[in-house]
């Protein structure tokens, strides 16, 4: 018999991994209409419980013994060194003084993890008397040394309002039992200060809170709420999801324009101008996840229908930039600082709140949800999820990996050009690559608060590539020690630069140039542009595009060009091979040793990555090396600063020099993922992509296996045969008497541009409506591209 995600909810025992294996909630709560509302309270603290403890699970279950372990070593390492003394002036030494937002946010997390370890049985500390009061006084003393009404804001406005009183209200929902009244009132009073609603900053009351931040702060208001029995503080964390107050102005469920929140095309940004799905978007899918169930079959159940524009970024947004359970880095901003983050750390917090939102969605969607799921927690066996997840998380993916009816889905596939926040994904069933641009629209990197120091190029063309057999690429000390000045994809100005980020607050940076997105043909092939310009004190501008096609990836480079008597570089490679890595490198079938410059290169290759191409032949630069590093370089935040040791990685790159102060140089390279070294070389000779500009007026290539052109125009011109009004990215894929084109204008500079083609077009089988067609010998497409905010039009044409 399956009971409902509310009925298991409600009992007091029941454990996360029951919510899953319910499948979504339809029926009434058994005995809702009978109960009190102090009855309704307890119903949704008890919930609220077993959310941060993973419920009445067996803690002898091989399944729970290492999320049990691993909770249990934390929590015995922060009580052996928690300070208990009446003299105390902090509760951890390196927390103090306790009065520094940081410190005493810090504080409320680690006592929130004691909390729930002493709350989950199986640890050392459960159940246990003296825990119980050494935490009831530990909360009494930080409120009434650093974290009260009375104190006034400093430093980081997260730490006073979202984290600390977050991690407060857990512990509170966990020791409530215990809790004295006197000092739950003094608890939720500094709540109430800090945190009284989600719709406004507290410290800006005219800033409403959009995105990640609103969701954050519903939670809090909810068990705020839950803690107090105060109905109007639960409805008010409800409807700050919709945004009532503002009717809907910033309501999680709704798709935006401009700013924070989720885009139609399956963008998401938080900070006005920063690609954030696997960082804010993580934490706003979360939350929204977490009330939606908490909430569930109560007086507050969250009833608004849009909700299914949250459903809708699961596979929208989240599948395409989750690989085998990893959240791409390109989505992740100023989180790849973070040593305790991590792209399969965060890839795993996503999987758990695709699978908590399972358990309450329509069945047709939960199915498909959690089909994704086991397919991306059993592929990886790099990361495994066991390893990093909670107990709560541990509870979710359990009941999927535990049922056999439901299947392990195989690897999103496809091509996506995120146009509203200038990132490129293309996805064959071995591999994956994602591409990170940037714009006047969208920056090239954040930092701030100590985070990020080191991320100047991670925005300008950076390339990502990942392979299934090979899954540790970014997560395994690359950040750290990856040359910063050499990122794949990259073409830069090799001056020295300071670090970023060491100011108060969090800053951005937007470069000039117009161009930056590209269009995709029928989800499988992308062209995608972006013009390079350099940053404040560097004169270096490149046109780039990238060819994302079936087997490989087509890159060029045009009109590179720079007058500060610095040496420019295109980086080809620079892959992180880990600490004894001694992947084989060969150039042209020879092993070109430790440090090379092969005058001629025709391609080289690299054993677990795959070839490289270099039409025409290209002087190539060559170097294997071990490089070391530290997290504490690129983050000191307050709270996740990284450690000082040192890191060591072994690193395999390949770049491509364009001298000092070039004028108009240019670069080609193939990718080829996953290929051997003989296909490597017989694609070198045989090219079956062909070249057909390299520019500044163009960039294009010819697939002759699959029928396609592709080009991007960066003005008006002609190219194998097909002619552009103005600045335009097209496909055109023949295939018999079908022809499907596709167009975009990535710099959003156009209103309308015209395209012929050199063809003979006798009718139109389907267009959108913004592309009108004239057929006959040389056909010509009028496209309405402004106002589309650089989206793809498309037509298919019958020859």
């Amino acid at each position: 018999m399956q009971w409902s995600r509310r009925t298991l909810l409600a009992a007091g025992g029941a454990t996360v991994s029951g919510v899953l294996t319910a499948g979504p909630a339809r029926a009434a709560e058994p005995g809702r209409a009978t109960r009190s509302a102090d009855e309704d309270f307890d119903v949704l603290l008890a919930r609220a419980e077993t959310l941060l403890t993973g419920g009445g699970f067996d803690p002898s279950d091989p399944g729970f013994a290492a999320g049990v372990a691993a909770l249990d070593g934390t929590a015995k390492g922060l009580w052996d060194t928690l300070d208990r003394t009446a003299a105390r002036t902090a509760l951890w030494n390196d927390l103090a003084p306790v009065t520094d937002p940081g410190n005493f946010g810090q504080s409320y997390t680690r006592l929130r993890t004691l909390a729930t370890a002493w709350a989950t049985p199986g640890t050392s500390l459960s159940g246990s008397a003296e825990t119980a009061a050494a935490l009831l006084s530990a909360l009494r003393f930080t409120y009434d040394t650093a974290y009260h009404p009375a104190a006034r804001e400093s430093g980081n406005w997260w730490f006073w309002e979202i984290g600390a009183p977050r991690a407060l209200m857990d512990t509170c929902v966990l020791l409530r039992g215990r809790l004295p009244a006197a000092d739950l009132a003094d608890y939720l009073a500094v709540v109430d200060r800090f945190c009284p609603d989600a719709d406004r900053r507290t410290n800006s009351p005219t800033l409403s809170e959009t995105g990640a931040n609103r969701t954050d702060k519903a939670v809090i208001v909810a068990l705020r709420g839950l803690l107090g029995k105060n109905t109007d503080k639960l409805a008010s964390a409800r409807d700050a999801l919709s945004d009532v107050r503002d009717a809907g102005r910033n309501s999680l469920f709704r798709y935006t324009g401009s700013g924070d929140g989720f885009y139609e095309d399956g963008s998401f940004v938080q900070h006005d101008v920063v690609a954030y799905t696997g960082s804010y978007g993580t934490v706003l899918l979360g939350g929204a996840a977490y009330l939606l169930s908490l909430l569930a079959g109560s007086p507050w159940a969250v009833a608004d229908p849009k909700v299914s524009v949250m459903y809708d970024a699961v596979e929208r947004s989240f599948a395409p930039v989750i690989f085998d359970g990893l959240m791409m880095d390109a989505v992740r901003g100023r989180a790849v600082s973070r040593q305790r983050a991590g792209d399969h750390r965060d890839g795993a917090t996503a999987v758990a709140a695709i699978l908590l939102l399972a358990s309450g969605a329509p069945a047709d969607r939960a199915d498909r949800w959690r089909a994704l799921a086991k397919g991306w927690l059993t592929r990886n066996r790099t990361t495994p999820f066991a390893a990093l997840a909670t107990l709560p998380q541990l509870a979710l993916a359990k009941a999927v990996l535990d049922d056999p009816a439901v299947p392990a889905g195989a690897r999103t596939t496809g091509s996506f050009v995120f146009a509203d926040m200038d990132r490129v994904v293309h996805r064959r069933p071995g591999w994956a690559f994602a591409l990170s641009l940037s714009s006047r629209r969208i920056s090239a990197y954040e930092a701030g608060n100590g985070e990020n120091l080191h991320g100047w190029y991670t925005g300008d063309g950076m390339t990502y590539l990942y392979d299934g057999d090979g899954l540790g690429q970014f997560n395994d000390g690359f950040w750290p020690t990856v040359d910063p000045y050499r990122l794949p994809g990259t073409t830069v100005d090799t001056r020295e630069r300071a670090d970023l980020g060491t100011g108060g607050g969090t800053s951005t940076y937007r470069p000039a140039n117009a161009v930056a997105g590209g269009a995709v043909l029928d989800s499988r092939h992308t062209t995608a542009a972006m013009e390079v310009t350099g940053a404040e004190g560097s004169t270096l501008r490149a046109r780039k595009s990238w060819f994302l096609l079936d087997n490989a990836v087509v890159a060029l480079g045009a009109g590179v060009t720079a007058s500060d008597g610095r040496t420019v570089e295109t980086v080809v490679e620079n892959r992180n091979l880990g600490a004894g890595g001694r992947n084989r490198l060969l150039v042209d079938g020879v092993d070109p040793g430790a440090s090379a410059a092969v005058a001629r290169a025709g391609w080289a290759h690299l054993d677990g990555t795959g070839g490289y191409v270099f039409p025409g032949t290209t002087a190539l630069n060559v170097l294997s090396e071990e490089r070391s590093g530290t997290w504490r370089a690129i983050n000191t935040g307050a709270d996740t600063g990284g450690s000082t040791d040192s890191v060591t990685r072994r690193y395999a790159t390949l770049w491509l020099d364009h001298g000092v102060s070039p004028t108009d140089a240019g670069y080609a390279y193939v990718l080829l993922p996953g290929a051997s070294a003989a296909a490597t070389a017989v694609w070198s000779r045989s090219r079956p992509v062909r070249i057909v500009a390299n520019d500044t007026t163009a960039q294009a290539v010819e697939d002759r296996r699959s029928g396609l052109t592709a080009v991007h125009f960066w003005g008006a011109g002609s190219v194998a045969g097909i002619t552009a009004s103005g600045p335009v990215t097209l496909l055109v894929r023949r295939r018999g008497a079908q022809v499907s084109v596709a167009v975009a204008d990535p710099g959003r500079t156009g209103t309308v541009v015209s395209v012929e083609l050199p063809f003979r077009v006798r009718s139109v089988a389907s267009s959108d409506d913004t592309v009108t067609v004239a057929p006959g010998a040389r056909p010509v497409l009028t496209v309405a591209v402004g106002g589309s905010r650089g989206h793809t039009h498309r037509a298919e044409l019958v020859r």
